[in-house]
């Protein structure tokens, strides 16, 4: 049978326990590094069809790493499987880490067919993309230094196969002032939230200066703790994006100064603090994309568009600075957009399981290329030296 072929089959017989697998991800949504219950959906499923599984991988509690396979290529298809606070899995990480798997189960049967190619299999499972930096903490304890290639789908409104990931570094921002009497003393507090809303509307006023590439958007998230008691704290959260490093530092100069202003016009102190690391622009390995175009084009999705873009941030971008990565984008046929209420209904569907799987094919099959065609990882790596 061809091999490609043989991928099809192979997830199409899995589909019914793929779609389990991915709505019990999303009946129980889990936030950063408390991915409890999928950690040990997915690693016991891995486990029972055959893989060698490493749960809490680099010490990481709720990291997996599942393998097959022996020798290089070391091929690894990426889960992820956290989700958001209050509207649960808005960005359909339960669907990433159903197309991870599917992939994964494919590609097993490629290995152990008769006209097998040379290569390992890797299946990792990265938590914590939303805000928390999983994949950037998996790098440093060296979960990626023996892997060729990774690659991971993401569901989108949109068929995208490079969509432009941008820079994004999150601040925690908490003044701290001085509680008095609200009526009585007013004079004798400093008031904390004063602080915040300046450092907020400066910041707003700040947008007219900002190219049109750059994003600053936050939220206060303690604004004291009864109206007759002057704020003596106020705290705040803020996501600053841009496309490079070095916008991305001179738009963090350009804020964190605000911070500073209002602490000084209001008296107070303020700390600023990065909560997680720095998430890195993705840089699409060209070669890789092109194929996984080629592989979904064929699959029957006529509407896939090479590059577009798309907005929006992962630590997927640090990933592909250290191997030769890819993070396309599917469509799973509502036309909601991410984040959105509607976009959590949407990522549980039938239509979006059947627009998954076919990722999860084109993923397979693109490293079916890469494992039969001669030259091919070469050519990989050169386009990612370049």
């Amino acid at each position: 049978m061809d091999l490609k072929n043989l991928v099809s089959k192979k997830i199409n017989d899995y589909a019914e326990k793929l779609f389990f697998l991915s709505n019990e991800v999303w009946k129980n949504p889990e936030l950063n590094f408390k991915e409890f219950k999928a950690h040990e959906l997915l690693t016991n499923f891995l486990e029972k069809e055959g893989f060698t599984v490493e749960r809490s991988y680099t010490g990481i509690e709720t990291a997996f790493r599942a393998t097959f396979g022996s020798g290089r290529p070391n091929v690894c298809v990426i889960c992820e499987y956290d989700a958001l606070p209050k509207i649960g899995h808005a960005c359909g990480h339960n669907l990433i880490a159903e197309a991870g798997i599917a992939a994964g189960l494919g590609l097993k049967a490629v290995l152990e067919s008769s006209d097998a190619p040379k290569g390992m299999l890797t299946i990792m499972g990265t938590p914590a993309e939303e805000g928390g930096g999983g994949k950037i903490k998996l790098i440093k304890n060296g979960a990626f230094e023996n892997i060729d290639f990774a690659m991971m789908v993401h569901p989108s409104p949109k068929d995208v196969v490079m969509s432009d990931f941008v820079c994004l570094c999150p601040l925690d921002i908490t003044y701290t002032g001085k509680a008095a009497h609200a009526a009585a003393f007013p004079w004798e507090g400093v008031n904390a939230l004063d602080a915040a809303v300046m450092a907020y509307t400066s910041i707003s006023a700040l947008r007219q200066q900002m190219k049109p590439t750059w994003r600053v958007h936050g939220i206060i998230t303690n604004g004291g703790a009864k109206p007759n008691i002057i704020p003596e704290k106020a705290a705040m959260e803020y996501y600053i994006r841009a496309p490079s490093m070095s916008d991305l530092d001179l738009l963090k100069s350009k804020v964190t100064a605000c911070f500073k202003s209002a602490a000084t016009a209001t008296g107070c102190e303020v700390e600023i603090c990065e909560p997680a690391d720095t998430f890195a622009s993705v840089k699409h390995n060209d070669t890789l994309a092109k194929l996984y175009y080629r592989n979904i084009v064929d699959l029957g999705v006529k509407d896939m568009i090479l590059e577009e873009n798309l907005g929006g941030s992962t630590d997927m971008g640090n990933v592909s600075y250290i191997v030769p990565s890819i993070h396309p984008m599917f469509a799973i046929g509502s036309g909601e957009v991410n984040h959105t209420r509607e976009f959590t209904a949407a990522a549980n569907t039938p239509e979006a399981h059947t627009a998954t799987l076919i990722a999860a094919k084109a993923m397979a099959h693109t490293c079916i290329d890469v494992l039969t065609t001669d030259g091919l990882m070469e050519k990989i790596k050169d386009t990612f030296k370049d």
